[in-house]
Parts: structure tokens; C-alpha cells; sequence
């Protein structure tokens, strides 16, 4: 199997991203609405890995000098390959936040193995009762 290559997200990424999302969110998928802004809006930066087809991407939003991990998703087919570690990198900043559901054991252990610590948690946040776990990262990119 090919190495996905990470690009920055482009417009043309959009159908794309909203199949991925589905697929995976269901009905907590982002709306194709919620996508177009997510890749191309202001103070967004967004990456997607492809092979022949997507098969990831990330999105982040600067609010100051924090940036807010919004999305990390890895199709199905290319997960447990180290793929989601490179997409973080490739969006990562020295001061970061996130929220993942409590439910989500594999997320959690992924984003402390990756330096994020919980600072809080936000009850009943997600449409099925879970809560959120925020976790931040303050680490210094390398060099």
C-alpha cells in the first residue's frame, strides 16, 4: 500500500471530507456547510492525506496564539500506521486545545501519547450524553 501524501486542504477537497465524515461521524458529522468552512475559512488550516482517494485530514483554528484542534479523522483502511500522528504534525503548534468524548478511550490515549494533558471536562457535551475531555498541549515544535 502507498504512503498517503499530506497536502493542505483545497476547496476541491470538500466532497471528499464530507463522504470521510459521514462515514465516520454519522450524525455527528460535520454538515457540507461545516466542511467548506472548516478547510478554507479564516484562521483555518487544514491537510488531507491521500492515496488515490482521501483517506484523512486535520483541521485546526487560531484563535490568538492558541490553536484548537478541531478534527483528526483516518479512514477506517489506513488506521493504526502512524497516518493521525502525521497529520498532528503537520498542523501542530507549540500552544494547542481539543475536545474528544470521554467515550473515546482510543483518542484519549493517541492525544496523551502525543503530549496533550485533560484540563478539563465539559458534561454532556456530545449528542449521545458523553462528555468532552479537553486536553492541551504546550510543547515546543521541533527544530
Amino acid at each position: 500500500m502507498t504512503a498517503p501524501e499530506i497536502r493542505e486542504a483545497t476547496a476541491a477537497d470538500v466532497d471528499a471530507v464530507v463522504g470521510l465524515e459521514q462515514h465516520v461521524f454519522g450524525v455527528e458529522a460535520w454538515s457540507r456547510e461545516s466542511v467548506v468552512e472548516e478547510l478554507t475559512g479564516e484562521r483555518r488550516h487544514a491537510v488531507v492525506a491521500v492515496t488515490d482517494e482521501l483517506v484523512g485530514y486535520a483541521v485546526t483554528m487560531r484563535a490568538g496564539d492558541l490553536v484548537d484542534l478541531q478534527r483528526i479523522v483516518v479512514a477506517a483502511s489506513h488506521r493504526r500506521r502512524g497516518l493521525a500522528r502525521e497529520l498532528l504534525d503537520a498542523v501542530r503548534q507549540p500552544r494547542m486545545l481539543l475536545e474528544v468524548s470521554a467515550s473515546n478511550d482510543a483518542a484519549i490515549a493517541f492525544y496523551t501519547a502525543q503530549g496533550f494533558e485533560e484540563i478539563d471536562r465539559r458534561p454532556r457535551y456530545y449528542r449521545d450524553g458523553a462528555d468532552a475531555v479537553v486536553m492541551r498541549a504546550d510543547t515546543a515544535l521541533p527544530q
